[in-house]
C-alpha cells in the first residue's frame, strides 16, 4: 500500500503545473430536434475538449483576452464565437447546431444511438427522482425494464435474466461498488449506495457487455455523478425520510464539491405488516464527490461514503389467514425477544485523471471499502394454528378456534463480520482515426473475518423437533425417544479469509461501412486470476492453488441505409464470475477455497426500431437471448439472503426475450412498457433439470407519466409490475428435486401525484416562491391495489396428523405517504 500511495503521489507532482488566471465557458449543445449532440470538438488557439453524451461541455478559456471558440463535428455546420471574460468568470452558451449540407445522406448518430451500438440502457435521472416507489431511486426504475425482476418492494436488490443479487456490476463514476455481505431480510438493508439526487447518467446493460465492464455473469449499472458548474441546493422530504445535497464550483472553475446526506426510517413500511412490532428502522449516510482540475491536463476527484444502518426489531403478535373460503385458517404467534443489527460501511476512491495528448487518456483508481455487520437476534415464537370463526355477527368473528396444532421455536444469533477490500487500478482509452483501444491492469486485496452462530430449535405440542434427514427419525408422541435433544438446525463457523486478485482487459472498438450502411465492432479480452487463502476458528489453514480465467467477448452493430431507422447488434462470449466471499461459504458456513469460478457462454441479438407516431418519436426494442453456464454454484434463495453450496455442482441454462417499446405517449413525458420472457433451469449432480430459483417466466411493467390536460402543473406517475410466481418457499433444507413449487405472482403498483408550484418555465422574482428553483409538493400510493403479495413461508407442524402448513409472509400492503421536493 506505501508503494501505491507513493506511485499516486508521483503521478500528482509530475503532472501539476502553474498556468494563468481562467474563465469558464460551458453549456450543453443541441441539434435542431433539441436533441444533445455528443462528441463535439469544442477548441480554442491553445486548447480543446469534447462534449459527452448528455451535449454537456465545458472548457477553460485564458482570462481579459479575446477568444474564439470553434464549435464543430463531422455531421452538422460548425459554429465560432468570441468570448472575452473576466478571471473565475463563468458564462452558459447553448449553441444549436444545424446538419451540414454536405452531410445530409450521411446518418446521423445521436448519444442516445452511441448507447444503443454497446447495448446500454439509458435513464433519465429527472425520472428516477420523480416515480414513486417503497424504496425509490435508480433500483426501482430498473424493476420496470424487461428481464430484471426483484419480488420484494423492500429491498434494492434485483435479479436479471435469471442470475441472482450477487451476478450485478455497479460503478459509480468508474469505481466498483459493494453492498452489505450478512443482509437476510428486505427490511433490514436500508439505503441504496447510489444517491439518485446526485446522479448525472445511469447506464444499464442486461448482458452482452464489452470487456471493460468487468467479471460477474448478469448485468452493470454504471452511474456517473453530476460535475456542478454552479450552486444549487436540493432537498427531498417525505414521511419515510429526507435528502439533502448541494453542489458548487469554486470562481476559478478548478474546485467542484457534491455533497449529499439521506435519512430513511421505514417504520411506515414495516408497521403496515401483519406483525405488530416495536420497530426502529433507520438507515443513514453521507456522499461526496470532489474535482480538482490541477491543469486543462489534470485532476484528481474524490469520491467518499460513509453509511450507518440500524435496525432493532421487537415483535409482539401476528395473525396470518389463509386457506380457503370453505376451509379457513390462521395462524396467530406471540413472540418474545428482540433483533438488533448493525451495519456501517466507510468508502473512499481517489481517481486521477491525465490527458496525455489528443489520443491518449489515463486513470489512476485507488479505493477502499470497509464494512463491519452485526446480526443479534434471540427470539421466542409461540404458536397456535387452527380454524377460523366466520360466523357473521359472532363477537369472536376472525379469531382461531378448534386448534389443530400448536407450538413454539426459538432463533438465536450472533453473527459479525468485518471486511476490508482495497483496490489499486490504472486503465486507459487511445482514440485514433475511428479506432479505439481501452485498456485496465487492476490489484484487489480481499481481507475478511466472519463468525457464524444461528441456530433454531422448535418445539410441537410438546415435542422437540430433530433436524430433518437424520436418523433415527423422532416418531413422537406415537413411540418415545430417548436419545439427546438439539437444535432443529446448528450452524457454527469462524473463517478468516484473504482473496488477492489481478485483472486486465484489453478492448477495440471501431466504426466503419459497409457499402451505404454503417457498421460498429467490438472486441476484448478479459484475464483474472485469484487465490484464496482461509484460516478456521481452530487455527486450521487452507491456501487454494491460484486459479486464472480468460474471457473474450465480442460486440457487432449494423445500422442498414434503410428508409426505416433499424439497429442490429450481436454480441456474446465467455463470462466469468470468481467467487467473492459469500460464494466461497458453504450451507454450514465453511469456507471452500477451492470452489471455481462459474463460467457461461453468452448470445443476445437486439434490434431497435425508431419510428414517429402522432408527430412525437418512439422506440421499441427487442432482445433475444442465451445463456449456457457450467460449474454451476447452486444456491438457495430465502428472503434476500442466499446460501451456496460451494461446490460447482451443477450446469445451467438460460433463454429468453425482452421486449420495450418507449416514448412520448403523452406529449413532452417519456413512457414505456415492457414484457419479458425467461426460462432458468438448473442439472445439479446430473440428477435432472429444475428451475432455478430465479426462473421468473413472464414479466410485464410500465411506467407511465401524465399531467391533468385542465391543471398542467399537477403531474402523475404510475409504476406497475407484474411477475409471474418464482419458485420457492420451501423450507431451506428441503430437497429442491422434491419441492419444486411457486410463489404467489407479484403484483403491484405506486401511483404519484405531484403539483408543481415552482419550475424553469414558472419562476417568480418576488414573494415567498422567489428563492425556489423548483418547488413540488406529492401525494404517493403505494401498492394501489393492496396487493397481498408474499415472498416466503413460515413453516408450521400440526403433530398429531404430521402435517406442514405453509403460512405465507406478505409484504407490504397499501401505504400513504407525503412527499415534497425543492431546489434552490
Amino acid at each position: 500500500m506505501n508503494f501505491s500511495k507513493g506511485l499516486l503521489l508521483g503521478f500528482i507532482l509530475l503532472t501539476t503545473v502553474v498556468y494563468s488566471q481562467t474563465a469558464t465557458v460551458q453549456g450543453v449543445i443541441l441539434d435542431e430536434n433539441n436533441t444533445p449532440v455528443s462528441n463535439v470538438a469544442i477548441t480554442n488557439s491553445t486548447s480543446g475538449t469534447q462534449s459527452n453524451a448528455n451535449g454537456f461541455y465545458q472548457i477553460s478559456i485564458p482570462a481579459n483576452t479575446l477568444i474564439k471558440l470553434r464549435f464543430s463535428h463531422i455531421s452538422f455546420k460548425s459554429i465560432e464565437i468570441s468570448f472575452e471574460l473576466k478571471n473565475g468568470e463563468i458564462v452558459e452558451f447553448n449553441p444549436v447546431m444545424k446538419l451540414a449540407v454536405e452531410q445530409i445522406a450521411t446518418v446521423v448518430v445521436n448519444s442516445s444511438r452511441n448507447k444503443d451500438i454497446e447495448g446500454i440502457t439509458s435513464l433519465d435521472p429527472e425520472t428516477i427522482r420523480k416515480i414513486p416507489g417503497a424504496n425509490p431511486g435508480v433500483e426501482n426504475l430498473l424493476m420496470t425494464l424487461p428481464g430484471v425482476s426483484n419480488n420484494n418492494e423492500l429491498s434494492t436488490q434485483y435479479n436479471v435474466r435469471g442470475g441472482n443479487f450477487d451476478e450485478n456490476l455497479v460503478y459509480v463514476n468508474g469505481i466498483e461498488v459493494y453492498r452489505p455481505f450478512l443482509i437476510r431480510s428486505g427490511q433490514q438493508e436500508g439505503l441504496s449506495f447510489v444517491n439518485s439526487d446526485l446522479v448525472q447518467n445511469v447506464d444499464f446493460s442486461a448482458g452482452g457487455f464489452q470487456a471493460k465492464y468487468g467479471d460477474k455473469l448478469s448485468s452493470v449499472l454504471d452511474i456517473t455523478y453530476k460535475r456542478p458548474y454552479q450552486f444549487e441546493a436540493h432537498a427531498d422530504l417525505s414521511l419515510l425520510g429526507a435528502g439533502i445535497s448541494i453542489e458548487n464550483m469554486s470562481k476559478d472553475s478548478k474546485f467542484t464539491a457534491l455533497v449529499g446526506a439521506r435519512y430513511r426510517d421505514n417504520r411506515l413500511l414495516i408497521n403496515a405488516r401483519e406483525t405488530e412490532t416495536t420497530v426502529s428502522p433507520v438507515f443513514t449516510d453521507v456522499q461526496g464527490l470532489f474535482t480538482y482540475r490541477f491543469t486543462n491536463k489534470f485532476q484528481l476527484s474524490f469520491l467518499g461514503n460513509a453509511a450507518l444502518n440500524n435496525y432493532n426489531f421487537i415483535p409482539q403478535t401476528r395473525q396470518t389467514n389463509f386457506g380457503t373460503l370453505a376451509d379457513p385458517k390462521a395462524l396467530v404467534v406471540y413472540y418474545n425477544g428482540q433483533e438488533k443489527d448493525r451495519y456501517q460501511t466507510l468508502f473512499g476512491a481517489l481517481k486521477g485523471t491525465y490527458i496525455v495528448n489528443d489520443h491518449l487518456t489515463t486513470h489512476l483508481i485507488a479505493s477502499s471499502y470497509h464494512t463491519t455487520e452485526e446480526e443479534y437476534f434471540d427470539i421466542l415464537a409461540q404458536y397456535a394454528l387452527g380454524d377460523v370463526n366466520t360466523n357473521i355477527g359472532d363477537e369472536n368473528l376472525g379469531e382461531v378456534e378448534f386448534t389443530q396444532g400448536i407450538g413454539s421455536q426459538i432463533n438465536h444469533g450472533r453473527n459479525s463480520l468485518d471486511a476490508l477490500i482495497s483496490n489499486i487500478e490504472l486503465k486507459g482509452q487511445y482514440t485514433k482515426n475511428e479506432n479505439r483501444i481501452d485498456w485496465s491492469v487492476k490489484f484487489t486485496n480481499e481481507d475478511i473475518r466472519d463468525r457464524l452462530v444461528e441456530w433454531e430449535v422448535i418445539d410441537s405440542a410438546g415435542f422437540s423437533i430433530r433436524p430433518p434427514k437424520t436418523t433415527p427419525v423422532n416418531e413422537q408422541p406415537y413411540s418415545p425417544y430417548a436419545g439427546p435433544l438439539v437444535p432443529f438446525q446448528n450452524v457454527r463457523a469462524t473463517n478468516f479469509t484473504t482473496i488477492n486478485r489481478i485483472q486486465a482487459y484489453t478492448q477495440w472498438s471501431k466504426k466503419t461501412s459497409v457499402g451505404n450502411s454503417e457498421l460498429w465492432l467490438n472486441a476484448g479480452v478479459r484475464a483474472h486470476y485469484w487465490q484464496v487463502k482461509n484460516k478456521n476458528g481452530r487455527g486450521t489453514a487452507t491456501q487454494a492453488s491460484g486459479q486464472t480465467v480468460i474471457s473474450p467477448r465480442v460486440q457487432i452493430a449494423l445500422k442498414p441505409n434503410w428508409e426505416k431507422d433499424m439497429l442490429f447488434r450481436l454480441s456474446g462470449g465467455l463470462y466469468y464470475q470468481p467467487p467473492f466471499y459469500r460464494e466461497l461459504r458453504d450451507s454450514s458456513g465453511t469456507v471452500q477455497p477451492t470452489v471455481k469460478a462459474q463460467k457461461s457462454f453468452h448470445v443476445v441479438f437486439a434490434n431497435d426500431y425508431s419510428f414517429n407516431m402522432w408527430d412525437r418519436p418512439f422506440k421499441l426494442s427487442s432482445e433475444v437471448y442465451y445463456k449456457g453456464l457450467s460449474d454451476v454454484n447452486p444456491y438457495t434463495l430465502e428472503n434476500v439472503r442466499i446460501r451456496y453450496r460451494a461446490r460447482n455442482n451443477a450446469k445451467a441454462y438460460a433463454y429468453g426475450l425482452d421486449l420495450r417499446l418507449n416514448g412520448e405517449f403523452v406529449p413532452g413525458t417519456q413512457s414505456w412498457f415492457s414484457f419479458g420472457y425467461l426460462k432458468t433451469e438448473e442439472n445439479i449432480d446430473e440428477r435432472g433439470y429444475i428451475s432455478r430459483p430465479t426462473d421468473q417466466r413472464l414479466k410485464f411493467a410500465a411506467l407511465f407519466q401524465d399531467y391533468v390536460p385542465s391543471v398542467p402543473n399537477l403531474k402523475v406517475y404510475l409504476n406497475l409490475v407484474y411477475n409471474t410466481g418464482l419458485p420457492g418457499g420451501s423450507p431451506s433444507y428441503a430437497d429442491p428435486y422434491q419441492y419444486q413449487n411457486r410463489l404467489p405472482d407479484y403484483k403491484r403498483g405506486d401511483l404519484g401525484l405531484q403539483y408543481v408550484l415552482v419550475d424553469e418555465d414558472k419562476r417568480f422574482d418576488h414573494g415567498w416562491k422567489k428563492p425556489f428553483k423548483t418547488l413540488s409538493i406529492g401525494f404517493e400510493i403505494y401498492n394501489i391495489f393492496d396487493v397481498q403479495n408474499s415472498i416466503t413461508n413460515t413453516w408450521v407442524r400440526d403433530v398429531y396428523t404430521k402435517r406442514q402448513y405453509a403460512i405465507p409472509n406478505y409484504l407490504t400492503p397499501r401505504v400513504f405517504n407525503l412527499r415534497t421536493r425543492m431546489s434552490f
